[in-house]
């Protein structure tokens, strides 16, 4: 949710510097909106063969917060941060006093508003306790990472970049653990304090990889994860169609025949990392071949 944020002011950024219209710009954002939301429903019906309407996973969600950042972008700063906030106070009203009997427990899981949204909209509840209303709460993290962007893309010094970007992280943190004896951090209905504490450990992390990258110039080891971050839609893609049940079928056999006296676990795990490095490779032969799954 966030480093997709982030990416928002120089993708855009660059379209609105070489002229293009903002309702050009707009249409894109809604295309791929709707692409995402596509994708995200379309990973549902594949497992069991049939169309369904579950709207829980990443994609499906990004769908939304995306959309919203992108309305916001052009908004002044303290605009989009009274807003990021109102969603949460709203969020967090609405799990509170709602009053429908049997959800009106907040931090219950299966007996929350999230959870009575889900059985209005899709008729169901995931099994795991997740929410699809998560995407009101967590655009404040995609907008959080638009704000980060114009961060790194201002013409701040790059000190200067680090301590906003570290001073926004411990606010996070600060304010989202303060809250967790009254709002329990919780990750599956991203309760508010939950998005604080997660934000800004994500302000954080951003300003120690820019810190490492683009300060200190250490790029060959970040180089190893780029790679997969070059093609994320289509790597998310991949192992949720059953692309990582696929390579261990083939992997396992030699795996467990050859290492199989080290026991279970330890077989499992150096499978797993096989898995893990050809699922990695597979996005190297793309990326050297310049292949990019866009949308």
């Amino acid at each position: 949710m966030f480093i997709v944020g982030v990416s928002m002011p120089f993708s855009f950024g660059k379209r609105w510097q070489r002229g293009a219209p903002w309702s050009l710009t707009f249409r894109h954002a809604l295309k791929r909106s709707f692409l995402l939301l596509f994708f995200g429903w379309a990973l549902y019906c594949i497992g069991p063969g049939k169309l369904t309407f579950e709207l829980w996973n990443v994609l499906a969600q990004l769908s939304f917060t995306y959309l919203v950042a992108f309305l916001l972008m052009r908004k002044s700063i303290p605009t989009q941060i009274i807003v990021t906030f109102l969603l949460l106070i709203g969020s967090e009203l609405l799990y509170r006093l709602f009053w429908v009997p049997g959800f009106n427990q907040p931090f219950t899981p299966d007996h929350n508003f999230g959870s009575w949204v889900d059985l209005q909209l899709m008729g169901k509840l995931s099994g795991g306790h997740w929410v699809a209303f998560n995407a009101v709460p967590t655009t404040a993290h995609t907008m959080w990472g638009v704000l980060a962007g114009m961060v790194l893309k201002s013409s701040r010094p790059n000190r200067k970049k680090i301590q906003i970007l570290l001073l926004a992280g411990l606010i996070g943190i600060i304010i989202g653990y303060a809250l967790n004896p009254v709002t329990p951090i919780i990750k599956r209905i991203c309760t508010s304090s939950f998005v604080l504490a997660s934000g800004g450990w994500s302000f954080i992390a951003l300003a120690l990889s820019f810190w490492i990258i683009d300060v200190v110039g250490f790029k060959k080891a970040p180089a190893f994860f780029a790679i997969v971050g070059m093609n994320p839609l289509f790597i998310y893609l991949l192992t949720n169609t059953g692309g990582s049940g696929w390579l261990w079928g083939i992997v396992k056999p030699f795996s467990f025949g050859i290492f199989g006296w080290m026991g279970k676990v330890p077989t499992e795990i150096i499978t797993a990392s096989i898995v893990w490095f050809l699922l990695w490779y597979i996005c190297y032969f793309l990326y050297k071949r310049k292949i990019f799954i866009r949308i």
